[in-house]
């Protein structure tokens, strides 16, 4: 059995990227009797994990338990400001390398998602291969870039991005366009990569359009059934939300903006001063849902989904959103081109342009409505769909089989790619 362990998702389920594809991947692998996952939770503080909203959960003690058949510890993290997302992952990886000697477990991989430790990473790869394993990296997309940091932390994280690249075993892009940024800028380096994009799925949800657990939902947040314009993700300034909301508040639709969310209390109250959201009765801060079923049922419900994510590599919401959402309306940027290509209508943070938008959006007919979502399901299936992720994943867990020759072939970069990047 292949033991994985996953470092960098505050919890499972909720809406980060990371916490998505936690939850998707343990879900399609937890009959997978060859691969045995354990993951690091957040037991405190933004985004931490309360497993007793996910139905299935098996508790262990007060910070330990199973779910999806992944063995799941919850580490209390110290309040001190930027500096406690480093001590997560540090916590989480001495956690790991304990856990992994205590019980004798050969070969381990830890995977960390994103480029947090940079400065410990020699240290760590070091302890790591002398346990007989190995790194991996996902290097998420370009963290250095998000508006929430100072100058000094963005600073910090490109100098930690690319003291991860150098001492991993192979970084895991999301996204083709962050592989080949990888692959140039640290040349030098002479990393191994793959790509492999996260998933998301095209069924329909299980509960039908008469269903009391849809409709009480609706009706507790003043909603009306594919009458509202949706988006789901992080609350967090790159997300575009300030421009979504200002940009829907001199929009002419009638209908209503429903924002799901874990909201920053700070962020919001800026927003407030700054534009004043709240006068506006279609702007619906809705809160969260845990359901999977009834997630994905709003999101299939919804006249149309907003998407501004500008940082980063292949989103999970935007794809989530591509497999269920009919109209969806994407904030112009080469991340999101990549993935939706001409399956959706796009715009930019122009003044007025996505309120033009949404405007052209309320006239479409039903049948140009259909026709892209028939587009965006066609690229999840294609190209996206979480079976296919979950068995590239599989692959590359199980690599260490090979024979060191072969392992080279596997994450040779293709001629073609170094080309482009070169």
């Amino acid at each position: 059995m292949q033991h994985v362990f996953i470092i960098g998702s505050k919890s499972i389920g909720a809406y980060g990227g990371y916490e998505t594809f936690v939850y998707k991947l343990t879900e399609y692998h937890q009959h997978n009797k060859n691969i045995k996952y354990h993951v690091v939770c957040k037991a405190n503080g933004d985004g931490c994990m309360d497993d007793s909203k996910l139905p299935g959960t098996k508790k262990i003690s007060d910070i330990e338990f199973i779910f999806q058949n992944a063995h799941c510890l919850k580490i209390h993290v110290p309040q001190i400001g930027a500096a406690q997302a480093i001590y997560y992952d540090i916590a989480a990886i001495s956690t790991f390398i304990k856990y992994i000697k205590k019980n004798h477990i050969k070969h381990p991989i830890v995977y960390i998602l994103t480029c947090r430790i940079g400065p410990f990473a020699a240290h760590f790869q070091k302890a790591i291969h002398k346990l007989g394993g190995k790194i991996y990296l996902n290097p998420d997309g370009h963290e250095w870039m998000r508006a929430k940091w100072s100058i000094a932390i963005r600073k910090y994280w490109k100098f930690s991005e690319r003291l991860m690249i150098k001492h991993c075993d192979l970084a895991i892009c999301d996204s083709k366009n962050i592989e080949k940024y990888i692959q140039k800028e640290y040349r030098q380096y002479k990393p191994k990569t793959t790509y492999i994009s996260y998933g998301a799925e095209t069924r329909k949800s299980e509960l039908n359009d008469d269903d009391s657990e849809f409709n009480t939902w609706l009706k507790n947040k003043g909603l009306k059934n594919g009458d509202y314009y949706l988006v789901v993700g992080r609350f967090v300034p790159e997300n575009n939300y300030e421009t979504m909301i200002c940009e829907f508040i001199h929009s002419n639709t009638k209908r209503d903006f429903a924002l799901i969310t874990g909201a920053n209390e700070k962020f919001l109250e800026e927003l407030k001063v700054r534009i004043g959201y709240d006068t506006d009765k279609r702007i619906k801060f809705v809160g969260t849902v845990y359901d999977q079923e009834l997630l994905k049922k709003i999101r299939q419900n919804a006249y149309g989904y907003l998407h501004g994510h500008e940082v980063g590599g292949t989103n999970p919401s935007l794809l989530e959103a591509l497999g269920s959402t009919d109209l969806n309306l994407i904030l112009n940027v080469g991340f999101n081109r990549e993935v939706a290509e001409e399956a959706v209508l796009y715009w930019n943070k122009d003044k007025g342009n996505l309120a033009t938008l949404i405007d052209k959006a309320d006239l479409m007919s039903e049948d140009e409505r259909l026709s892209l979502g028939k587009k965006a399901k066609q690229r999840i299936t294609e190209t996206y769909s979480w079976q296919f992720i979950a068995d590239e994943y599989e692959k590359v867990f199980e690599v260490k089989q090979f024979a060191a020759d072969e392992y080279e072939k596997v994450f040779e970069v293709k001629q073609f790619e170094r080309a482009t990047i070169n």
